[in-house]
């Protein structure tokens, strides 16, 4: 799935922040990829980039609108409509991350047609993946891992790709859900692909590789969350990672949306290597990315440097203080040959 950029990003009318948290990870980490944002009447959101008419984005270079938000079932509002088809008929493919297929809508169907765009739906791929195979492959691959859902780990894959490409690198961010696909220009979503083929995406998505080069694999769920677990061993076993990085939010006492107890980082630790053995016996942990947002500058040093001591790996909040120390480790572990 190759999105074309620049991107216009579409806020709808959603009533917070929260709602366009896709738009605003694409502003965090692809500033120079997206012309404005186009917002109805109403909206609570604002991505801090210029507000444009769909015909000044046109104008301005943009050549994808996408739809940057999310919502309780992943359904498109019928009075979005409007807008988009006038998106597709001023030139524009249309992206969107929601669970609802672009083409389900007939007005947006047609208008697709008819002026010959292209249609994105993030989490339902175009390709037909096969089973995952375990063989060793060539190149080197790191995947973040997560004691809960939603602490961090897409964040943590791009901060960590960054770093390593400043570093003198050759990295590439690999994409596992919608935000991320939308960051990179390219990915699969993992979470709606049969849960067959799981692992055979993820080997889709990080092929053998030159023995320097290095994907940097956004990771899903967690190994103990209930609902998401299965997804996360998927891509553990198709990713075949040599490192691994822990994401944890340590304010946090219970696993998102579930009654489960928080997994301890040292638990998460175990439970990777355990499983991921299966298809890299070598694979080992690199670092931990704490996502200290909640906490003030004295605690969040604090809770890196008690972390790291107790570990005996890195840890920061990469956004926070930067992921130096986790890529150092990754050299002097894996020194190039």
């Amino acid at each position: 799935m190759e999105i074309a950029r620049p991107y216009l990003l579409f806020l709808g009318d959603v009533p917070d922040d929260l709602a366009a948290k896709t738009a605003y990870g694409i502003v965090d980490w692809r500033r120079d990829w997206c012309v404005g944002q186009f917002r109805l009447p109403g909206c609570k959101a604002d991505a801090e980039i210029p507000d444009m008419t769909i015909a000044e984005a046109v104008s301005a270079g943009a050549r994808t609108m996408i739809i940057g938000v999310v919502n309780a079932g992943g359904v498109l509002p019928d009075h979005w409509v409007e807008s988009i088809v006038t998106a597709i008929e001023a030139g524009l493919d249309i992206a969107s991350g929601l669970h609802m297929r672009l083409g389900e809508i007939e007005a947006i169907a047609e208008a697709a047609q008819r002026c010959g765009r292209q249609l994105f739906d993030v989490r339902h791929s175009r390709e037909r993946f096969a089973t995952g195979k375990g063989t060793k492959r060539s190149g080197k691959r790191l995947l973040t891992v997560g004691t809960d859902c939603s602490v961090g780990k897409k964040y943590a894959a791009l901060a960590l790709e960054k770093g390593m490409r400043d570093a003198g690198f050759d990295a590439d961010f690999r994409a596992t859900g919608q935000t991320g696909i939308f960051i990179s220009g390219r990915g699969v979503s993992v979470d709606a692909v049969v849960a067959d083929f799981i692992s055979g995406a993820a080997e889709w998505l990080t092929p053998a590789a030159p023995d320097s080069h290095w994907d940097v694999v956004e990771g899903q769920g967690s190994l103990f969350h209930p609902s998401f677990a299965g997804v996360t061993l998927g891509l553990l076993h198709g990713a075949q990672p040599d490192a691994f990085v822990v994401c944890h939010e340590p304010t946090r006492t219970h696993m998102r949306n579930v009654q489960h107890p928080l997994p301890t980082i040292g638990q998460v630790i175990e439970a990777t290597i355990a499983s991921g053995r299966l298809t890299n016996p070598a694979i080992r942990c690199v670092g931990i990315c704490i996502n200290t947002e909640k906490l003030d500058e004295a605690e969040a040093r604090e809770i890196c440097e008690r972390t790291a001591t107790e570990y005996g790996v890195p840890a920061s909040d990469p956004v926070r203080f930067g992921v130096e120390g986790i890529v150092a480790r990754i050299a002097r572990d894996f020194p190039a040959s």
